[in-house]
């Protein structure tokens, strides 16, 4: 029998505490009120009967625990046999559907529908998945960090450790805004281990993801809901043109030194002082800087005490006189790997 996330719950919460107090006193009574029929530990107690760490003695009457080690295979192995099967059985399905696929891109049909396909919701995700499945050679992101969730993340890293394992390369931008989120950098420090390569910058063109240049899928509306995946030759080479010389800007993610965090505080800086000079409200400054509209008010707040003034006015009045218009910062990326 294998067991599944409500037992290991059961078992890590009420059942440890229970046989914990009942190693401690060596073993427990039947008549302990612990092991009525209508008690709260009934459950624990039973899932711990059931697994053998508790045997009972007829004569003393009483439940004696037992060594975990003598009786954790029995519990353990059934799991670890039953994920071989699942590991084995999803490559056969992915390889009854590489098949398939290759039958489509064949056949007449896959450039009947011409090079456009909308996507929409849940079938975005799917669609997604199933080409990263698919990459052989490459796979180029670029990533806003607004709507990235520990959720979404952590689904993304399995899809992407999956395609890399296969040796499937990876380059993926992020906004430096990025390197402050804790659920980001788990999941770059994962990929980046299996040979991706992560960079930063300040800002650039929105959410898209290309695999193998044949295919991109990028946004078709501003809420996200709704995709649109190219296949036209032209519009992915010219994409991934920009992706490139974008990718050149950038700044490795896995840099901590001084020089580089110096940059990259230039460069939010001089975004900020671009964003007012333009006349951009909060949340549209927020969102291009890929950081909350309080941190975008705290930016502007530090701009304030730097040039002295205590109204945007006023700051606006100095920068002019200073002549700043958030020009390119004065330190160039010069630590792209």
């Amino acid at each position: 029998m294998t067991y599944g996330r409500d037992e290991r719950a059961l078992f890590q919460g009420a059942a440890a505490e229970l046989y914990d107090d009942i190693v401690a006193a060596e073993a427990i009574a039947d008549d302990d009120p612990r092991l009525a029929d209508d008690a709260p530990e009934r459950p624990a107690f039973d899932l711990l009967v059931e697994f053998g760490l508790l045997q009972h003695d007829e004569d003393e009457k009483r439940w004696v625990p037992e060594d975990p080690a003598s009786v954790q295979s029995r519990v353990v192995s059934p799991l670890s046999q039953q994920a071989a099967d699942l590991l084995t059985e999803s490559s056969e399905w992915a390889k009854a559907f590489g098949a398939l696929s290759q039958s489509w891109r064949r056949s007449p049909l896959s450039t009947a529908r011409g090079p456009f396909t909308y996507l929409h919701s849940n079938g975005i995700a799917q669609f997604i998945a199933g080409i990263v499945s698919e990459a052989e050679e490459e796979m180029l992101t670029a990533q806003p960090q607004t709507g990235r969730d520990a959720a979404s993340l952590a689904a993304a890293a399995t899809r992407d450790i999956a395609m890399l394992e296969r040796g499937t390369k990876m380059r993926t931008l992020y906004q430096h805004s990025a390197r402050r989120s804790t659920f980001t950098g788990k999941y770059v420090a994962a990929v980046t281990e299996r040979g991706a390569e992560v960079r930063t910058l300040d800002e650039f063109f929105n959410r898209m993801i290309v695999v193998d240049r044949r295919v991109a899928v990028i946004p078709a509306g501003d809420d996200l809901r709704t995709a649109i995946a190219i296949r036209e030759p032209s519009i992915v080479a010219y994409l991934v043109d920009i992706f490139e010389r974008t990718w050149a800007r950038g700044r490795p993610f896995t840099n901590r030194e001084s020089g580089t965090l110096k940059g990259i505080a230039a460069e939010q800086r001089a975004m900020t002082i671009r964003m007012l000079v333009e006349g951009h409200s909060d949340p549209v400054s927020a969102k291009r800087l890929g950081v909350s509209p309080r941190t975008y008010a705290g930016y502007v707040a530090d701009l304030k005490t730097e040039y002295e003034a205590e109204t945007r006015f006023q700051l606006g009045y100095a920068m002019g006189l200073r002549g700043d218009s958030g020009g390119p910062a004065d330190d160039a990326p010069d630590d792209v790997e």
